[in-house]
């Protein structure tokens, strides 16, 4: 059975939900084989990398401990798996689908010379090649693609299925590498810690609580806040609201902000452009609130509410609330 190489997401060894999933989707195509890189990747996180990676059908795990490697921005990464691609010849190369994983698809197809498939929504085996599920046109049509020529390089949106355990060995296997200049181009000369509350990621969460325009004003976005935090949920926003100041653009969910697909997620005050739509419609379930009952958004959801925002939002927090006690 061919490897399928996946590209692990971890901090400090604790290993993303992201990775899970993608190990799952492996398992479809061969035998999965976690990519464990950087300077983090230092005697002891591999230890506490492995038991999240065995579990989940990880048989090998290759581990680049060179510090250089993460002393540069995505080249080096690219440069490694290109070196494993080669070495391995694999069935597939997994990645996440994020602004990072992107990047570095893209560098490997180049050296590699194999095609690339980004924003995948599923991934399956059909005689015997990855065949990748893609929303395309702003979400409007959905589309299967393959890959051509090479090794089918595959990044895939977080959430897009569930991880599903199946216990491997995980066998540690260190790799060297030597990089080129090309991939000193450009080199990391600081890292801050940016402060995180206790809300989830919003790339990565499974429930999104969103607000639009609806909302009226920067300090009202806190009853969109009190239902995220009383649900566990991650916060969003339209880029209405971002453009005008009354929330962080890291939090805009659209075509020209960040595509999530939770299993939940609520869109309060949001009239459902498509360029919103684009970013969030792959969610499993959607609940919409909004005062106008001729909103798009109203189009796409599992669950409607026709109401002010300001009236039904709280009532749902304090049920959550209640529910919770």
């Amino acid at each position: 059975m061919a490897e399928v190489l996946v590209l692990v997401e971890h901090t400090d060894g604790d290993v993303k939900k992201v990775t899970l999933e993608l190990l799952t989707l492996a398992r479809r195509l061969g035998e999965p084989s976690a990519v464990l890189i950087g300077s983090d990747s230092a005697p002891g996180v591999y230890d506490r990398a492995k038991a999240a990676l065995a579990e989940h059908g990880a048989a090998k795990v290759y581990v680049t401990q060179d510090p250089e490697v993460s002393s540069y921005l995505t080249a080096p990464t690219a440069e490694v798996l290109a070196q494993l691609v080669e070495q391995s010849s694999p069935a597939a190369v997994l990645l996440a689908s994020s602004t990072d994983g992107k990047e570095i698809a893209a560098r490997l197809a180049v050296k590699t010379g194999s095609g690339v498939i980004t924003d995948a929504t599923d991934v399956a085996g059909e005689g015997g090649s990855p065949v990748a599920e893609q929303q395309v046109f702003g979400g409007s049509t959905i589309v299967r693609s393959k890959v051509g020529h090479g090794t089918p390089i595959i990044t895939v949106r977080p959430n897009s299925t569930p991880p599903e355990a199946a216990p491997a060995d995980a066998t540690r296997e260190d790799v060297t590498v030597t990089l080129s200049e090309a991939a000193r181009g450009a080199r990391i000369t600081d890292r801050v810690v940016e402060e995180k509350g206790e809300r989830p990621e919003l790339s990565a969460a499974a429930i999104v609580v969103s607000g639009g325009r609806g909302v009226g004003s920067a300090d009202k976005f806190s009853v969109i806040e009190a239902l995220a935090d009383s649900l566990g949920a991650a916060v969003g926003a339209s880029r209405a609201v971002t453009d005008a100041g009354w929330y962080p653009h890291q939090h805009q969910v659209g075509q020209t902000g960040k595509t999530v697909s939770p299993q939940l997620y609520v869109a309060a005050g949001i009239s459902g452009a498509i360029q919103h739509r684009a970013g969030m419609q792959t969610s499993k379930t959607i609940v919409a609130i909004n005062k106008d009952p001729e909103a798009p958004i109203f189009e796409l959801v599992d669950f409607g509410v026709v109401g002010d925002l300001h009236q039904v939002v709280p009532a749902l927090t304090d049920e959550v609330t209640k529910r919770k006690a």
